[in-house]
């Protein structure tokens, strides 16, 4: 690589930390502006009754929208297109940040002087030091491979939910949701898996595309070098800390009991049943609440919080986005459970055990 080509790198590295900047203010702000309608919905006035009438038009879907509702809607099947996206999307972001950790920031020194040595044989050294450079402290390499850590929980999370979506649920063809419910449904799946990772994200890519370029002036001399290794890209998750592991249990306590929860609803309806029956769920947090999936939704992104340490406040404005969403519907469909079933079990409340 000539003096030129290390300069205009430099100059490219130079350049992210203010799109960086701009990235985190943008999906901070969009996080903002979704919950703060909701929230302002949600206080005891009369004059926002309307206000929140709408909100609850934009946010009601399946049984909780009316048949004579269906203006502006589409088919409530279309959930597989947010977890189709988030699928493409978290891995492409997974791939990409783990990559970029086990070749720039691994956590022990030796795994450093050995990949230093080695991208030294292929000539891309020089690269290698710009972008190492950026994250020298162990702090930030910590960072990294924490990024990759919410990303791989993410990766478990929407993989789960799109088989769901082909195996679990089987929508009434009636069943429709808000087009306004369709496309904050798009943008969540989008932004959340970005959210996750921003302290890392660009650095990440833009080390790729000047490896993909490497690729194709070094060619096969450069294979031999970049061989798979299995546990060369795990070894570093186990070194990760005790909010990271925390976190990881909290997830998972959530993401089991949304599964559980989801195979209850999905044995409602027989596959190819096309009629519009509904009946009371029983069993796991049904006994306690009327939406125990969306709880465990809300326990599962609260463990992500927990796995980034609580550090970074775009995580805690994606954590209170969905704990926000999911407490309005949840409350519009204790409603509708207790309008539905005179014998509604009256011990339940909406979404939070004894409380509401």
């Amino acid at each position: 690589m000539n003096s030129l080509d290390v300069l205009m790198e430099a100059l490219a590295s130079q350049s992210i930390n203010p799109i960086k900047t701009t990235l985190i203010w943008l999906l901070r702000t969009t996080w903002i502006v979704g919950t703060l309608p909701i929230l302002i919905a949600s206080l005891p006035s009369p004059c926002l009754n309307s206000f929140h009438s709408l909100l609850l038009s934009f946010a009601k879907r399946g049984k909780i929208m009316p048949s004579s509702s269906h203006r502006f809607t589409v088919p409530q099947s279309f959930f597989l297109h947010f977890y189709l996206l988030a699928l493409i999307w978290t891995t492409t972001l997974l791939m990409g940040t783990w990559y970029f950790a086990y070749k720039v920031t691994p956590l022990s020194t030796e795994s450093l002087s050995y990949l230093a040595a080695a991208n030294h044989l292929t000539g891309g050294s020089l690269v290698f030091s710009l972008h190492k450079s950026r994250f020298s402290s162990v702090d930030d390499r910590f960072n990294v491979w924490k990024a990759v850590f919410l990303l791989l929980l993410m990766e478990i999370h929407v993989l789960r939910r799109l088989y769901e979506t082909f195996q679990v649920f089987n929508y009434s063809p009636s069943a429709r949701m808000h087009i306004v419910g369709y496309l904050t449904g798009i943008y969540f799946y989008t932004a959340a898996p970005l959210s996750l990772c921003t302290f890392c994200v660009l650095e990440a890519f833009n080390f790729a595309a000047d490896q993909v370029a490497e690729f194709k002036v070094e060619g096969q001399e450069m294979v031999s070098i970049t061989d798979f290794d299995l546990w060369g890209y795990m070894k570093p998750l186990t070194r990760l800390g005790w909010c990271q592991w925390t976190g990881a249990v909290i997830f998972a306590w959530g993401w089991f009991h949304q599964l559980r929860c989801h195979a209850i609803l999905g044995s409602l309806r027989e596959r190819g049943d096309r009629t519009n029956k509904y009946v009371i769920p029983y069993g796991d947090w049904f006994e306690v609440v009327s939406s125990p999936h969306y709880l465990s939704e809300m326990i599962l992104y609260a463990g992500l919080l927990v796995a980034s340490g609580g550090t970074d406040f775009t995580i805690w404005l994606l954590l209170g986005f969905v704990v926000a969403n999911l407490v309005l519907a949840a409350a519009e469909t204790h409603r509708w459970y207790l309008r539905k079933f005179e014998n509604y079990p009256r011990n339940r409340q909406a979404i939070l055990p004894f409380v509401y």
